[in-house]
């Protein structure tokens, strides 16, 4: 497989090789990629257990355990106001 990375990243991977880091331009490649792979599954993760809040929140709702968004706000400028005195 041939891949143009562009004067930049070639120019990042030889001072990589240069510095003794990795061993080839391949071996920087193959550590970008698996890095990438790291980004991409901890995104999805994320995303999973932020649609894991949403349902539960979505069925505490279903649930009548909602609170009124104006009272939440109203207790927590109390809180607030009471730390602050």
């Amino acid at each position: 497989m041939n891949v143009s990375i562009g004067r930049e990243f070639e120019e990042f991977v030889r001072e990589k090789v240069a510095s003794g880091d990795y061993a080839s331009a391949s071996e920087v490649v193959r550590d970008g990629l698996r890095i990438l792979r790291e980004k991409e599954a901890l995104f999805e993760a994320r995303i999973r257990s932020l649609n894991g809040e949403i349902q539960k929140g979505i069925d505490q709702a279903e649930a009548g355990q909602s609170r009124d968004g104006e009272e939440v706000l109203a207790e927590l400028r109390a809180r607030l106001l009471a730390r602050m005195t």
